[in-house]
């Protein structure tokens, strides 16, 4: 038997085209079908059948949840707001207590974290356990409201 002198896979190695001529036959994308997942629901859907039976669809069940975004307000701000209200002479007083309307000001909760100086009367949704020890004990009281009432207002 003839030794062979070079290997077989040498062959039809031309310069750049390995023998399909100049102008592009067996190269770029137009070749293959389309560059990435191009044509797996048109002209490569048998392939996807054979290889990736579970290329398509959905699967699983992600609920959407509605948060409430909670606007707060610390003590301390509370207090520079009644502060703000008394010298400019807005303050509007009841039962010898500021009455501070959270409520309308857009604030859904109010923290406690800070000190009040004044006797306050504060309308809110929600309100801290600590915040509502710490209006108390300066003589204040706390009127929050139900959140039902803020979605139809």
């Amino acid at each position: 038997m003839v030794v062979r002198r070079e290997k077989k896979s040498r062959k039809m190695h031309g310069y750049r085209n390995r023998g399909w001529g100049s102008i592009g036959q067996h190269r770029k994308s137009g070749s293959r079908g389309g560059r990435g997942a191009a044509g797996f629901h048109k002209h490569k859907w048998t392939w996807v059948l054979k290889y990736f039976r579970d290329w398509f669809g959905k699967e699983g069940f992600l609920p959407r949840r509605s948060r409430t975004e909670y606007k707060t307000i610390n003590l301390d701000q509370l207090n520079e707001i009644v502060k703000k209200m008394m010298q400019s002479g807005s303050a509007v007083m009841e039962d010898g207590r500021v009455v501070v309307n959270l409520a309308s000001m857009g604030i859904n909760k109010l923290l406690g974290n800070g000190r009040i100086e004044y006797p306050v009367k504060v309308i809110v949704f929600s309100c801290s356990e600590k915040a509502r020890e710490k209006i108390e004990k300066a003589g204040g009281i706390v009127q929050t409201l139900s959140p039902i009432a803020s979605q139809s207002s």
